[in-house]
Parts: C-alpha cells; structure tokens; sequence
C-alpha cells in the first residue's frame, strides 16, 4: 500500500462533508465497543439474576462475536449490491430490536439470542462503515481519517463502562441492556437524515454464489489483504481477551466495585485515544508501514508487562490495567492503519474485503473468549497469559507490514 494520499475524497455519487463522513464512521464502528462495554459491568449480575454460571455468561459475548463475524459475510455482499444505505437502514431497525429483546430476557438461553440477533444486526454497521471509508478515500488518507473516527470511538469507550457501572449500579442490569437499544435508534434517525448512498457502482454479481466465490478467493490471496487483516485480527484479540474477561478477574476474583470497575475500563479507553490521536500524526509524518512498526512495540511492551506480573503473583488490579494502557495504545495505532489497509486494494468490492476482515477477526477472538470463559473459574492468570501471547502475535504482524514497505 504505497500510494500517496489524494488531496480530497475520490468521486463518489454522493459526498459527504468532512464533518458528517467523520461523525457517520464514529456513530458506526462505535456499535461495537458501546454494546460490549456498556454491557460488561452487568455481566456477574445479570449471571446471577438469571441462574447461570461463568461459562453460560462468555456464551452471550461468543455467540454474539460468532454471529457478529458471520454476519459480516452476508452484509458485505449485500452492501457491494444493494448499497451501503439499505443494509445499514435493515441493520439498525434490526439492532433496536434484538436490544429490547434482550433488555427483557426471561433467562440466560434468550439472552444469549437476543445478543446473537445484534451481532448480526451490528455487521451491517461495522461492514458499511469500513466501505464508506473506501467509498470516500484513498487508503492512505483514509488511515489518517478513520483515525479521527476512531478517537471519537474512544470517547464512547471511556464513558460507556461508567454508564455501564453507574446503571446497574442504581437502575439494574434490564436497564443498562435497553440503552443499548436508545442508541441504536438514534444512530438509525442519523442515518435516515443524514447518510446518502456512497457506493461507486452497484456489482449485480455480488450476492451471486460463484462470483462472490471468486471475489472472496481473489481477495484472500492477496498479500497487501492478509498483512493488514493478520495484524487486525491478532490486536483485536488480545482486546477482546480483556473485555471477555476483566470483570470476572477484577470484580469475581478481587472484589472490585462495578462503578470503580467502568472508572478503570474508561483509563484503558483514554489509552486508546491516545494511541488514535499519536497515529494521526505519525502516517503523514512517516507512512503508515512505520507507524504501525511503532505500534508493535506497545503492544508487545503491555502483554509482556502483563505476562510478568501475572508469573510474580502480584494480584493487584494495577498488574492488569497499567500493561493493558499500552496495549490498548498500541491498538489504537494499529486499527486505523490495519483497517483502510486491509480494505485499500479493493475499491469495487469494499463490502466483501470489510465483510472478511470483520470475520476473520471475530473467528479468532471466540475462541479465546470460550476458553477465558472455563479457564478462568479458578484462577486469574489465564487473562494476562492470553493477552501475552496476542501481543507476541501482533507484533510479529506488525513486522511483517513494516517489512512489506521495503
């Protein structure tokens, strides 16, 4: 990916203002940390109300990922045929639903597909997302932009575990599910007003067995793909490997309170925005490859950190949170960069390029989520061992990118 960035969006039938296109990026990709970070101080709650175990609880997160990343699949294609409008417009009136679906769960195994429901249902935000991004820019402005984006993601962050917290807190865990289903309302109103169609052309061939076969095959091989695709998917899953399991160590095991537990997930978030904010400053100062060579050392830096405190015996929620800040740092430099790289190559097939990186991320991640899910019933040293071995892997993908710029 060493084409240099244009001076404004390339021609597309509808432009967005710079504004509305940032403000559209962050409502959407915001879908996911808002439905699992809102949703994580409830998690030991909501396992108790309902008479469930650990294991029944990571089930709500792993087959909503699961579902999420199948999804993804399916709206990819549909988005490069019908365009991005009406799969976004279907998504959103089928995420309000699921989340007052779930807000009003009887037991666990509703729950569990309710959220599966959203997770399909939140595809259809992310997968559009990531082809608007393309739709609009070049893929190396297009880093710099979903940059911006992405710090506005991180704000969201930093507040929804503390609402999260604060509404279980006072209101309960019902409570803190339904506002799940006020901001998916709100996003579908911002949508209706404000989001013209993006895509180029519309491909007739895109939901057709064979083309969409080969289209996937084609993209798959391509080695720009799988670079930036390895290194989103290794990130992302030492991210969800904390979000899986950081309430059950800090809340379960060491007595955390659910409002100190939000106060502590938002520091990470704030983390996180700083590692967006040091990204767009970077690539267009030293390119995207350097930027995410850099990036690798932070994420290696918070899961050795981790690792080490973890074989110490020093069981203080400090010994999580401090490496996690550099992790989290790192992630936010890498996702901007590994996104709009993974989706550069392909500008007429935006959606299923977006719809394979999403899957192939959410099919690494449930597995770790099921695993933490057992592991750590007895003992907390499962989470930092995981989010080590994840920060061993991305920073080998990181190497990777950087080396493929020579």
């Amino acid at each position: 990916m060493s084409a240099t960035a244009p001076s404004g969006p390339s021609p597309s039938p509808q432009r967005l203002s710079p504004g509305t296109a940032i403000l559209l990026l962050t409502v959407l990709l915001s879908f996911q940390p808002i439905t699992n970070d809102l949703y994580l101080p409830a998690l030991p709650t909501l396992t108790d109300a309902l008479g469930s175990n650990m294991a029944g609880a990571q089930l709500t997160l792993g087959v909503m990922s699961v579902c999420f990343g199948l999804g993804q699949l399916v709206c990819g294609p549909l988005a490069d045929r019908f365009g991005r409008r009406p799969v976004l417009i279907t998504g959103l009136a089928l995420y309000v639903a699921a989340s007052i679906a779930s807000a009003l769960a009887p037991g666990m195994t509703a729950l569990v597909i309710s959220r599966g429901i959203q997770g399909v249902a939140m595809a259809a935000a992310v997968v559009c997302a990531r082809a608007v991004l393309r739709d609009l820019y070049e893929p190396e402005q297009g880093a710099r932009v979903l940059a911006r984006a992405l710090t506005g993601l991180g704000a969201c962050a930093v507040l929804c575990p503390v609402l999260g917290g604060v509404t279980v807190a006072l209101a309960g865990w019902r409570v803190t599910l339904a506002l799940l289903g006020v901001f998916g309302a709100c996003a579908l109103g911002f949508v209706l007003r404000r989001f013209p169609e993006t895509a180029p052309r519309k491909d007739l061939d895109a939901t057709r067995i064979v083309p969409m076969w080969r289209s996937w095959w084609r993209i798959l091989r391509h080695p720009v793909f799988l670079k930036f695709t390895a290194l989103s998917a290794f990130t992302y899953t030492g991210l969800y490997a904390f979000l899986a399991g950081s309430s059950f160590v800090l809340i379960g095991h060491w007595g955390v309170s659910r409002p100190a537990y939000g106060m502590l997930m938002a520091s990470a978030s704030l983390a996180y925005i700083g590692g967006t904010l040091l990204c767009r400053r970077l690539v267009p100062l030293r390119g995207v490859h350097r930027t995410i060579a850099a990036a690798g050392w932070f994420s290696l830096a918070g899961g050795t950190g981790m690792a080490l405190f973890a074989l110490l015996g020093w069981h203080s929620p400090w010994a999580i949170l401090v490496p996690q800040w550099l992790y989290h740092f790192g992630h936010g430099m890498h996702q901007p960069c590994a996104q709009s790289g993974a989706v550069g190559p392909f500008p007429h097939a935006a959606g299923a390029a977006s719809a394979l990186t999403g899957f192939i991320m959410n099919v690494l991640a449930f597995p770790v989520g099921i695993y933490l899910g057992f592991a750590l019933v007895d003992s907390t040293r499962a989470l930092p061992l995981t989010i080590f071995a994840c920060s061993i892997a991305t920073a080998l993908a990181a190497r990777m990118v950087a080396r493929g710029a020579r």
